[in-house]
């Protein structure tokens, strides 16, 4: 079995290593404003919830980029969901764009004004949550950016029962280098309780 120590993998190397081990990752399609008034839309693939009360998400920035710039300078920002029909134009949106260019333009993706915060949304992404800056750490070469939601969307479409169904979202998680994972099958498997363990054990 090959083993690791990550001092003495050069930093390309741990990068492509944990990458394609922490697999599949959600994707954080982030749009801010720049101070100017300029959109941007950039896909983060560090992304996750931190804390459901009250609700805090958070996406890293690898250096000093225009997401995180705009976020900082304004403390707010917009994360929609990729679902499949939208992978295509997600994927434009991670081109090395230069400082000032509207990727919401050149991808041709269409925006919905938000509620409570001034960067808009994708208009076709079927949910989208709208955060106001926390908090900034810097851990290692990430910058991790904390977002309190201060608003949810949900398409119609996804939501059944009081609840956004995984198979209707079709959410995109992000593998190792060009490579994706679409959601074909969901298999859905209670937590047991400590009463079911031992009499299963039994």
């Amino acid at each position: 079995m090959p083993q690791f120590v990550p001092e003495d993998l050069a930093p390309r190397e741990a990068y492509h290593l944990l990458t394609s081990l922490v697999v599949p990752r959600p994707i954080a399609w982030v749009s801010t404003l720049s101070e100017q008034g300029t959109r941007n839309l950039a896909p983060h693939s560090y992304f996750n919830v931190v804390s459901s009360d009250p609700p805090i998400v958070h996406f890293t920035s690898s250096g000093q980029k225009d997401t995180l710039r705009n976020a900082r300078a304004t403390g707010e920002f917009v994360v929609s969901v990729v679902s499949r029909e939208l992978v295509d134009a997600m994927n434009v949106t991670a081109a090395d764009f230069p400082p000032g260019e509207d990727e919401f333009t050149w991808a041709r993706i269409e925006s919905a004004a938000s509620t409570v915060v001034a960067p808009p949304r994708v208009a076709d992404s079927k949910a989208a949550l709208e955060c106001r800056v926390r908090e900034v750490l810097v851990m290692g070469n990430g910058i991790m950016v904390f977002g309190e939601v201060v608003h949810i969307h949900i398409a119609e479409e996804v939501w059944r029962d009081g609840r956004v169904h995984p198979e209707l979202l079709r959410p995109v998680g992000r593998l190792a280098g060009a490579d994706y994972a679409f959601v074909e099958q969901v298999h859905r498997l209670p937590r047991p309780s400590w009463d079911d363990v031992r009499r299963r054990d039994r």
